[in-house]
């Protein structure tokens, strides 16, 4: 863990209430699955962030308007400066994934898996990802998934764009996979759960106290004892969790 000053390089809208934030900074321990913590004025806690991406000094962000705090976000420029503990948590294990691996990610869940297939894709491996969202207004980062390679399905609850209903509806589409990665809200994460033949890892929102593990106020139980999601996870493997 490192805290570092990031400055913003880009800041704007790709889809309802969900901004692309771009920064300079270190990239030194960015890895798929990890993410960031980061500190804004006016405000107690920090809000967690998940990477989508890094690449030499860059770090790009995928967040979504919820609160006051991600509002503030939202309204930052170009040149301003963000206070950063970077980079947080276990990350992904890309080493299990297979030949076939399958990435399905919900909502805010979806930044995470961008730089997990890129990884993948380099490394010679049959990518799919299934994306879920509310409503075609929502959807993002369909277009960048398949420039990297990969073959994208879209499930969206209201059916405005590609299959209408969840992410394990399209799960039906995509055929044989050696193993997945998941990102999302708790629902989707235990239908994935049900509904997916093989092992997996899966990585957790929850509400974080300090991001790395001294307020253990993100505290979960699984099948071999208590994890903190912010040290011990965000990234759990299909077969330790409880729900």
């Amino acid at each position: 863990m490192t805290e570092s000053i990031f400055t913003i390089i880009e800041n704007k809208k790709t889809a309802k209430n969900t901004y692309k934030m771009i920064l300079r900074g270190t990239a030194d321990g960015c890895a798929p699955g990890k993410f960031v913590n980061i500190k804004i004025d006016g405000f107690f806690l920090r809000r967690p962030i998940s990477v989508c991406d890094c690449d030499g000094e860059s770090l790009t962000l995928i967040y979504k308007t919820v609160g006051e705090g991600t509002e503030k976000m939202s309204r930052m420029s170009a040149g301003e400066k963000l206070n950063i503990l970077a980079y947080l948590g276990n990350g992904y294990d890309l080493s299990k994934s297979g030949d076939a691996p399958l990435l399905i990610g919900g909502g805010v869940g979806v930044p995470p898996l961008y730089m997990c297939a890129k990884e993948l894709i380099a490394a010679g491996k049959n990518v799919s990802v299934i994306l879920g969202f509310n409503t075609a207004e929502e959807v993002f980062f369909k277009d960048e998934f398949t420039a990297l390679g990969a073959k994208v399905f879209v499930a969206t609850a209201d059916g405005s764009e590609g299959k209408k209903g969840f992410v394990t509806d399209a799960l039906k589409d995509v055929g044989k996979y050696s193993y997945f990665y998941t990102c999302g809200p708790e629902p989707m994460l235990k239908a994935v759960y049900g509904a997916t033949e093989t092992s997996g890892q899966f990585s957790f929102e929850e509400r974080m106290g300090c991001g790395f593990g001294a307020c253990v106020g993100c505290t979960c139980k699984t099948k071999y004892g208590n994890k903190r999601i912010c040290k011990d996870g965000p990234v759990l493997v299909k077969e330790e969790i409880i729900w």
